[in-house]
């Protein structure tokens, strides 16, 4: 589809901070089908995610930096650092905010690649500071332009000591060092502080804001990254430095840097204030008045970097990378770690060597572009790109085997707070490496190893910055001394809640359970005394909920809704199968509010999971292309829960033509022998789903438990309610029920079977279905077959296998396959024996030993007789007149001899009647008429 480039919309959206630029793009984008927005920090690119996907919903919503990619299926929306925004989206709207960052020495030549390049289909807006405008107006001749006023006023106030610094405060340091050295002096005067880095992990930097957004500190601490675009309440900026090392060299700030990151005080109407502590020199009146108004020079040049690359040779493309603009507005950026990484790799013979095709060089500058997080030497840092490069030129991916090592060594969660940041930086290497699909075997098995290993040391991280900067017990005394009534009422981590010292009660999930031991006065009294306490604490708990991811949420088997050890709601009953309700234990104290954000979040938890497991279901009724009978039957199979007896549909599925059943096989429909289903329904999980469902559609007041994973067979439990073996996914034939898949393949080794002579168990049968022969037995009866139990001597054979005596009787599974994680059948030898041989005494045995044995007979159905069953019934009683020897008797029928044993049955050759019904009977048998 092609688009009039005349009538897209450009426009540049400029001015100071706090003018809400970020949230107009947002609203901007969701006004569109398809939107993007490219963000400064993958930080920031998190809070929009969570902004949007609050409003879209999580499947139309993507993320995409350089460490994360969280892609649904159907995306609308994507959120991305501006490094990783897709060169070629085709979304309707586009936005690239901080678009200022074009004159940034270490990344301005990608954010001035955006700015001429990146565009929506439809409308495409840059953000950023009013110091753009000529740039831009020069660059983008069919831009209009837009200003937005900043939102509230901001004043410099000098300097002040830590000490002295308003609560509410952030004060800005330039390396982690300063910021730690700040943080200490904070604790102890302050009684804490939170910590932002811009190298912290996503989800430690929102724990530690959490620390300063709900009080539990007045003062964050933090680089410069606050600067681009983070959302906090913050009433007042401090630089304790104004120098900074921007990776080549240490420079001072320049005045439209410290105008961006002083505009963070203030938020929207709220007037912020500015000014310097520690060892930062006052500012120049003339520089805080500029501030003051956001007046700054315009940027006269742009970092820029030829992206028109040639790929014939690497000494090709480093010229290309090193070509010049024509533009005098566009400077050539200095040489980027990408670049100074390619020129060494090129200096290297073995790879000079290697590198001899287009894609040996588009490969080699894939890799040169692995960002050093660990921020190592370049020697280290090619080394480490060398052998990456070596892997996906050799074997077309990275070894599982190296790359589980390099894991492995970093998944630790000890250590001080240096220790744990240097396994984060080390960590996002691995994910970043994860994050190129065709890079490792399993790209998403590593996103979610490296993610899981980021989100624990993240989690330790956290923890140790707030043993580290914060004394709890100072902080609660220093809120206590601006209270002016009140008392003081605290919660720790335990959930425990004091007032003054003495014992309220605990917090249990979401509900307050009050001391035991107070009487019935003091309780009224002592909820009244901790309600703001409790109000506060299921306020910040809701919050953690709301942020938490699903795993952390349970749900139990009788549908209650776990986090950690507590339960915090319940399904219930709702409009649709598929659609249960929630109802959440949130006390009072809690508020509206609160409630409402728990209900939410378990109501989504519920709504994915059952997408999850469920979501073959879901897509089977939606699918408009099925019709006809095939809709009807994909309907009940949906009302089913994905499986059906085939004796309850088999007349519908009968009349199903080929292109029907095709239709219904796209869903995973599978029309097994017993039972018609949904092959996804069948995992462990999803039966489990399944049963809590049906239970609550039927209101059940003890939903039956699932079958335990693994097992293929179960014994009969007559005290369940009807119909919850089909709903297990099990077929109960007798007093046994065996999982209909494995059902089916049973079935297909049974109809190879020799049905005139019966036949025993196979070591085949044995293994599908789980079962010593006894209880193999049993399920054959149950299924129809006559059974004939028999016993013979044992012979020896030289590759006889000693039988484990340990066998469960109900199951007939090894008890130490049955205590092992379910997940494969047991292979059982088909023969039990009735008395163990001593080894080593073989020789001296007295007596045969005896082993049992099973033979098993179809019983043929007694229906109407069809024109070949007739005809081979007619031939079955000429053969046995002409055989038969024994006087014939007037008016009587001859009768066949009824044998007694197996050897009888032998001796007869007894021929079966076939099933008519049973297309592979037919077949079998009239393949033994041509073969005979």
């Amino acid at each position: 589809m092609s688009f009039d480039s005349s009538r897209r919309s450009i426009k540049a959206v400029l001015g100071p901070t706090n003018t809400g630029k970020t949230w107009y793009a947002i609203d901007r984008m969701l006004g569109h089908r398809t939107g993007m927005i490219g963000l400064p920090l993958r930080l920031l690119a998190r809070e929009v995610y969570d902004r949007v996907r609050a409003a879209r919903g999580p499947l139309s919503v993507a993320l995409v930096t350089g460490e994360e990619r969280i892609i649904p299926k159907q995306a609308q929306y994507w959120v991305c650092t501006v490094e990783a925004m897709p060169q070629a989206s085709g979304v309707d709207f586009l936005a690239v905010d901080e678009i200022q960052l074009c004159g940034d020495p270490e990344r301005g030549h990608i954010f001035t690649q955006r700015l001429l390049s990146a565009r929506g289909q439809i409308e495409t807006v840059f953000l950023g500071s009013d110091t753009m405008r000529p740039a831009i107006a020069e660059l983008v001749p069919e831009v209009s332009f837009g200003r937005r006023d900043r939102l509230s006023g901001l004043s410099y106030t000098g300097f002040k000591k830590i000490d002295r610094i308003k609560s509410r405060s952030a004060i800005v340091g330039f390396s982690v060092e300063d910021v730690y050295a700040i943080a200490e002096v904070v604790r102890q005067r302050r009684g804490g502080a939170a910590v932002v880095l811009g190298a912290l992990s996503p989800r430690t930097r929102n724990a530690q804001v959490e620390l300063y957004q709900n009080g539990d500190v007045e003062v964050l601490v933090a680089t410069d990254a606050i600067g681009m675009g983070l959302n906090l309440d913050i009433d007042h900026v401090a630089f304790a430095g104004l120098k900074k090392f921007d990776g080549r060299r240490v420079r001072s700030l320049w005045p439209h840097e410290i105008g961006q990151i002083a505009g963070r005080a203030g938020r929207f109407q709220s007037p912020g204030t500015f000014g310097v502590t520690a060892d930062a020199r006052p500012l120049d009146p003339i520089l805080a008045k500029d501030v003051e108004d956001g007046r700054f020079s315009p940027l006269k040049q742009l970092q820029w970097r030829n992206d028109a690359l040639a790929f014939r040779s690497v000494d090709a493309l480093i010229a290309s990378l090193q070509a010049p603009s024509e533009k005098p507005l566009l400077a050539k950026a200095r040489d980027a770690d990408d670049f100074l990484a390619l020129r060494a790799m090129a200096e290297l013979p073995e790879i000079r060597g290697r590198v001899n095709t287009i894609a040996d060089v588009r490969l080699l500058w894939d890799v040169c572009q692995i960002p050093d997080f660990r921020k190592v030497s370049l020697e280290d840092h090619s080394e480490l790109l060398n052998t990456v490069f070596t892997f996906l030129q050799e074997h077309g991916h990275i070894p599982y085997d190296w790359l589980e090592a390099q894991v492995r060594r970093i998944d630790r969660v000890d250590g001080d707070v240096e220790a744990l940041s240097r396994r984060i930086a080390f960590i996002r290497t691995w994910t970043y490496l994860s994050q190129k699909s065709d890079w490792t075997e399993d790209s998403q098995y590593w996103r979610e190893r490296t993610r899981s290993v980021e989100d624990r040391i993240s989690d330790a991280l956290h923890a140790g910055l707030t043993r580290r900067f914060v004394d709890r017990r100072v902080s609660v005394l220093m809120k206590e001394m601006k209270r002016k009534d009140g008392l003081l009422a605290e919660v720790d981590n335990d959930g425990l809640l004091t007032v003054e010292g003495e014992t309220v009660g605990r917090i249990e999930g979401f509900r307050f359970m009050l001391d035991e031991t107070a009487t019935v006065e003091e309780a009224k009294t002592l909820r009244q005394a901790s309600a703001k306490a409790l109000e506060r604490e299921l306020t910040k708990k809701a919050l953690r909920l709301y942020n938490a991811p699903d795993k952390e949420i349970g749900l139990t088997n009788q549908g209650g809704l776990m986090w950690g050890e507590f339960a915090i709601g319940k399904l219930v009953a709702g409009a649709g199968l598929y659609d249960p309700g929630v109802e959440v234990f949130v006390d009072e104290e809690a508020g509206a509010e609160t409630k409402q954000r728990v209900e939410g979040r378990l109501k989504g938890y519920i709504k994915q999971k059952i997408f999850d497991h469920c979501g073959e279901l879901l897509r089977l009724k939606e699918d408009e292309s099925i019709t006809g009978l095939a809709r009807g039957v994909a309907y009940r199979i949906h009302e089913s829960y994905g499986i059906m007896l085939r004796r309850d549909i088999g007349k519908d599925v009968k009349e199903l033509d080929q292109d029907a059943r095709k239709l219904l096989r796209a869903h995973g429909v599978r029309f097994g022998q017993h039972a018609i289903f949904v092959y996804s329904a069948l995992k462990p999980e999803a039966t489990r789903l399944r049963i809590i469902l049906w239970g609550l559609s039927q209101r059940v007041d003890d939903i039956p438990e699932p079958p335990p994973p693994g097992l293929v067979t179960l014994e009969r439990n007559k005290t369940l309610p009807d119909g919850y073996f089909p709903l297990s996914g099990f077929f109960a034939a007798g007093g046994r029920a065996i999982r209909i898949d494995m059902l089916d393949r049973l079935a297909n080794l049974l109809r190879d079977a020799n049905d005139e002579t019966g036949f025993e168990a196979t070591v085949d049968m044995l293994s599908l279905s789980g079962s010593s022969p006894e209880v193999f037995a049993e399920l054959m009866a149950g299924l129809g077959f006559r059974v004939e139990r028999g016993e013979r001597e044992r012979k020896r054979r030289s590759n006889d296998v000693t039988v484990d005596p340990e066998i469960d009787n109900d199951s007939g599974i090894p008890i130490a396959e049955k205590e092992a994680e379910a997940g494969s059948s047991a292979i059982i030898v088909a023969s039990s024996q009735l008395s163990v041989e001593t080894v080593g005494n073989e020789s001296e045995a007295s007596e045969p030993q005896l082993e049992v044995y099973y033979r098993f007979f179809r019983r043929p159905k007694a229906k109407r007789r069809l024109p070949l069953k007739k005809s081979t019934d007619q031939k079955f009683r000429q053969q046995d007149r002409r055989t038969d020897k024994r006087p014939k008797k007037k008016g009587k029928p001859l009768r066949k001899e009824k044998p007694h044993s197996v050897e009888s049955i032998n001796a007869a050759q007894k021929q079966t009647v076939i099933d008519p019904d049973s297309p592979f009977a037919v077949l079998a048998q009239l393949k033994k008429r041509i073969g005979s």
